[in-house]
């Protein structure tokens, strides 16, 4: 029994499914007037999934507000249990299962689990990480869109936000939490890597494979929302229109 529950522990299958559970306790009831305005804004629930993977804020750099901890606390419980995550796991572990990454894991269902729960893991890993050190450090790691103008302004800014987090008074500022929390998710990992791939380079080269596509990532975010708007306007239009008087056209 003892050596059953030491090789749980470094199973990632098991961390996924003790942090599930404490995602699932941990979300709190969301706020109706919030949710139903970003469900609208992301064209409802797909893309309301997707935005929040990607850790899209629903306003953009200038209307910035510091999250409450109850926001931080739904806010990764969320993110646990957010069907994008699970679906990205498993084309990510299939591709990996085709390249045959890592060569020390055999192919076959066997094989594509240990991938698949390499991946979930390391991004369980990552995220609880990155939580606590949000909350102690107040950091904001979303990602707020720009108020500026041009496409390379845009980029600019868009590739900035892949190492930059905001403190509670808004500013920039290289993020400590993750940073930390993408080095946590690479290097714990080892534990249950193959033998041949446990070394600190081995685990610096995930690292910086992990902070290279978070830094690109931040183009798509950008540019996300401007692409989807076709597909979004549809529903906008359909809702009831807005009163004049109070909050109406003055509102912002």
């Amino acid at each position: 029994m003892g050596a059953r529950m030491s090789d749980c522990r470094l199973q990632p299958r098991c961390l996924i499914a003790m942090m599930t559970v404490t995602a699932a306790l941990a979300i709190a009831p969301p706020a109706s007037g919030q949710q139903s305005a970003d469900s609208a804004t992301h064209g409802g629930r797909l893309f309301d999934d997707l935005f929040a993977y990607l850790n899209v804020a629903g306003s953009k750099s200038d209307d910035f507000k510091p999250l409450t901890q109850r926001e931080r606390n739904r806010l990764f419980g969320k993110s646990l249990i957010n069907p994008v995550w699970y679906v990205k796991g498993a084309i990510s572990a299939g591709l990996n299962q085709w390249n045959d990454v890592p060569e020390g894991w055999e192919q076959g269902a066997s094989g594509y689990g240990k991938r698949y729960g390499d991946i979930m893991g390391q991004y369980a890993i990552r995220k609880t990480v990155m939580f606590g050190l949000e909350s102690l450090f107040h950091e904001d790691n979303q990602y707020y869109p720009s108020h500026k103008q041009g496409f390379w302004p845009r980029t600019g800014y868009a590739l900035s936000s892949g190492m930059l987090a905001r403190q509670d008074n808004g500013k920039r500022h290289p993020s400590v939490s993750l940073l930390v929390g993408y080095a946590s998710g690479s290097y714990l990992s080892r534990f249950w890597q193959p033998a041949d791939t446990r070394t600190v380079g081995d685990a610096a080269v995930s690292f910086g494979v992990s902070m290279g596509w978070n830094i690109g990532l931040g183009v798509a975010k950008e540019f996300l929302p401007d692409i989807l708007r076709p597909f979004t306007r549809k529903k906008k239009s359909g809702a009831a229109p807005t009163t004049s008087g109070v909050g109406g056209a003055g509102t912002r």
